[in-house]
């Protein structure tokens, strides 16, 4: 008997069939996998199959639906190193999943940039990424690491950070150990908190993930490479990494030996790289060589706001130019429908059509329904049928607005 998983209708259910117990005593190792379905609200719903290898197959014993946090956990425990682009909206996370992608991060640079148009020097609020987070998240199925910048003041700050990106759906949090205002990474004027303080938001953190009953992942970034030493990034790292964090981060580290240096404290803890696009202070190396070295998570900032700014001045250039932006540098209207999921809506608005709806998709919006004609009270006090556009004319006639 082969195992098989069935998906509900409402693609919120799956049962499982497995096959006759008589595989267990040819059992050989398990694992625990999980199936991404999509939802229509675009919610996570993801099932986590713990699962048994036998000589004559894969046993499926158990099924479960997972939480962000549980889902970049499971991508934390598998092998390899996995990359991660970072968005800055909705749209750009969407993609980011449709290109295949099981995680992604959010970008403080690219999202100061795209929402304020200001640079990433301390000008966005905690509410601001929240609510941009929030924005983010629903619109995925994939987990989705939120930069939480510096917690945006004292420990206490810190925990009503981490408590607001668990409401708002984010899987993990990236705290950093930066002055306020902040600098942005691989930019001058880098300062940091002292040690202990810093220690102190991870703690925080902690405290604030148990407190609310969640499973969220922290990342624990210093940026005091750059504002120190290397001695002192490595300090804060095991620091970080005994108070509870489940991710380690040295932003701006200088060179292959660094970063080896770094992946060698703390064997137990993932580490996470940031590959700077464009000319950063750390070396751009391919995902294989970063987990050579030992890498985890491997983020990549900037580069979706860097093609976006890019592609929307060369379409600019074009218009001004009395052109429009030829075919092979943009989607097809039809395309961008499909990324946006028109066809799915107009599916799921024929579950909600009434006998006497009437949509008029080829105008793009929706026309009411009115009377041919209406029955009103002459003088002579009989009823006399009359267009409708009459009667509302009449009406505007005498002052009325609609």
């Amino acid at each position: 008997m082969k195992p098989s998983a069935v998906v509900g209708r409402d693609y919120r259910s799956i049962s499982l069939t497995s096959p006759s117990t008589s595989d267990a005593p040819s059992l050989q190792h398990s694992f625990c996998q999980s199936i991404r379905i999509p939802t229509r609200n675009s919610s996570f719903n993801t099932i986590s199959i713990t699962s048994a290898v036998t000589k004559r197959g894969i046993v499926f014993c158990a099924a479960e639906r997972d939480s962000p946090a549980k889902c970049l956990r499971l991508i934390l425990n598998s092998p390899g190193v996995h990359p991660g682009p970072a968005c800055f909206d909705a749209l750009s996370a969407k993609l980011v999943e449709r290109a295949g992608f099981n995680y992604c991060f959010t970008s403080g640079f690219s999202i100061s940039a795209a929402r304020l148009g200001l640079p990433d020097t301390g000008f966005i609020s905690y509410g601001e990424m929240v609510d941009q987070g929030q924005q983010i998240t629903q619109a995925v199925t994939i987990p989705v690491i939120g930069d939480g910048d510096n917690g945006y003041g004292n420990a206490m700050n810190v925990k009503r950070t981490v408590k607001g990106y668990i409401r708002a759906g984010f899987a993990g949090i990236i705290l950093e150990d930066q002055v306020s205002p902040k600098a942005c990474g691989h930019t001058r004027g880098r300062k940091v908190v002292p040690r202990e303080e810093a220690v102190m938001r991870i703690k925080a953190a902690v405290d604030a993930r148990e407190e609310s009953g969640s499973d969220i992942v922290i990342v624990a970034r210093t940026d005091s490479r750059q504002a120190v030493s290397l001695d002192e990034s490595l300090w804060r790292s095991v620091a970080f990494a005994d108070a509870g964090a489940d991710v380690l981060f040295i932003d701006a580290l200088a060179s292959r030996e660094e970063m080896k240096a770094f992946c060698e404290i703390s064997p137990l803890v993932p580490k996470m790289a940031n590959m700077l696009e464009g000319g950063g202070k750390t070396p751009i190396l391919n995902p294989l060589e970063l987990e050579d070295i030992g890498y985890k998570l491997v983020a990549y900032p900037i580069s979706l706001i860097g093609v976006s700014i890019q592609a929307m001045q060369d379409a600019l250039i074009a218009i001004k130019g009395g052109r429009v932006p030829p075919p092979g540098s943009m989607p097809s209207f039809d395309e961008m429908k499909e990324i946006l999921g028109f066809s799915t809506y107009y599916e799921e608005e024929k579950r909600y059509a009434t006998s006497g709806s009437q949509l008029s998709r080829e105008r793009g919006v929706n026309m009411p329904l009115l009377p041919q004609k209406c029955c009103i009270w002459h003088n002579c006090g009989k009823k006399k049928p009359v267009p409708f556009f009459k009667v509302l004319t009449s009406m505007a006639d005498r002052g009325f607005k609609f």
